[in-house]
């Protein structure tokens, strides 16, 4: 009896702390939630990231034609100068005196020109009367040639002489601003085989390019006239607009890396841009202004067995005329559209190739996997071209219970894209000026 009393005793124990730890430390099980989103028209576009360099558009180096000492100096770093204008100025003493030099032996020539026309002539009269002879006519013509040549020899000697003093003169041969400037007053210019640079002068810094290094794997996309943008380091907060003009043939090999040079036209009506500027640049190959958008990590969402207590589970396919096998298409926004689509954006042509992907949607108690045409895909975003409408409840992820449930109406981000400043949906990035 004693021991049955015992026994009673601890199974009235072992009950009330079973039912202290059901009513107070028994969790109930909580209804699965799942991220959601709408479908949403937007911008979208697939791009390619390069660095490179912001240079002027054209550059005119401005040397000497003759060696000489430098002895004035009218132009400076960031001088603004005209077409014609003097920037520096040789000594001329030395091609002063070779001037008048060649100007005295000019006279001498002259003088013997006259000397020897007079005595051809005196010569010339007596040989047609029969008083010299033939050889003595001979040489009087041949020392009046001589002469007339030997005036040509040192006219030409002279012009030489002045055009070498007018060389002293330098002049910019362009209108622009000096970028770089070699000399200083009293620095001897030794001209030989290579003129020496004394200025380069860019042509015009209100319009620069950035000289791109874009990889040969991301070259194939980019073509002439699409949309690019870029940030300098110098103004981390403004972003700058231009467009491709030219993509060069010739690759550059560094360290078994091919890339290749890509001109990117850029207006610099601020001034802002300054030659030498390290670019991060982002060249937009295909874009799209109204696209219908859901996020990237939908594709990758599948149903996990915990929802087979709340959800009906199953699939509904597209069929190849664009509707639904087994039920009707809903009514929405969404329209059918080509295999393929061509779309014109800023002077390019964009093919996008639909590729096939599954989603699942949710409708009230079921969640339906549904084939879909999807175009692009920035890795954040994906291009729905057909099987969804905007009122369809695309399911994104499982909320971790542990965890706060964050709103799905928030857009991912993606670390590899560039940020823009602003709202986080996804619009269209600002276009060029």
């Amino acid at each position: 009896m004693k021991k049955m009393r015992i026994v009673w005793i601890v199974i009235l124990i072992a009950a009330a702390a079973t039912g202290i730890w059901y009513f107070k430390f028994h969790r109930k099980e909580k209804p699965v939630v799942l991220d959601t989103e709408k479908p949403a028209y937007g911008y979208i576009a697939m791009s390619v990231t390069a660095t490179g360099t912001v240079q002027p558009v054209d550059t005119v180096s401005v040397g000497t034609q003759v060696s000489g000492t430098i002895k004035y100096v009218y132009a400076d770093f960031n001088s603004k100068v005209k077409k014609g204008q003097l920037v520096a100025e040789l000594d001329k003493s030395l091609l002063n005196a070779q001037v008048n030099q060649f100007q005295a032996n000019l006279q001498v020539a002259k003088s013997q020109l006259i000397y020897q026309e007079s005595t051809y002539n005196r010569q010339n009269l007596l040989y047609e009367a029969g008083a010299i002879s033939k050889a003595d006519y001979e040489t009087a013509m041949y020392l009046y040639n001589t002469a007339k040549a030997n005036v040509q020899s040192v006219q030409a000697q002279l012009d030489a002489a002045l055009k070498n003093l007018s060389y002293a003169n330098i002049y910019s041969p362009v209108d622009g601003v000096v970028m770089l400037r070699n000399v200083n007053i009293g620095q001897t210019v030794a001209s030989s085989f290579s003129t020496p640079t004394l200025f380069i002068i860019a042509k015009d810094i209100s319009k620069m390019q950035v000289q791109a290094a874009v990889d040969e794997a991301d070259i194939g996309n980019v073509k002439q006239n699409q949309r690019a943008t870029f940030t300098v380091d110098a103004f981390p907060e403004s972003l700058f607009s231009g467009t491709v003009e030219q993509i060069r043939l010739e690759p550059t090999i560094s360290a078994n890396v091919v890339t290749y040079s890509t001109i990117i036209k850029a207006p610099n009506d601020d001034l802002q841009l300054k030659p030498g500027m390290t670019a991060n640049i982002v060249i937009y190959t295909k874009e799209e202004n109204n696209a219908l958008l859901i996020s990237a990590r939908a594709l990758k969402f599948k149903p996990d067995p915990s929802l087979d207590k709340q959800f009906k589970i199953g699939a509904l396919n597209m069929d190849s005329a664009g509707g639904l096998n087994g039920s009707r298409r809903k009514k929405g926004t969404g329209v059918r559209r080509p295999d393929s689509i061509s779309k014109k954006t800023n002077d390019t042509t964009v093919v996008i190739t639909p590729q096939k992907a599954f989603v699942w949607v949710k409708e009230n108690d079921s969640l339906i996997q549904k084939k879909i045409s999807i175009g692009l895909n920035d890795d954040t975003h994906v291009q729905v071209l057909r099987g969804l409408t905007t009122d369809d409840e695309v399911v994104d992820a499982i909320q971790n219970p542990l965890l706060e449930p964050q709103a799905s109406s928030a857009p991912a981000k993606s670390p590899f894209m560039p940020q823009r400043r602003g709202s986080a949906s996804p619009k269209k990035p600002p276009q060029p000026k």
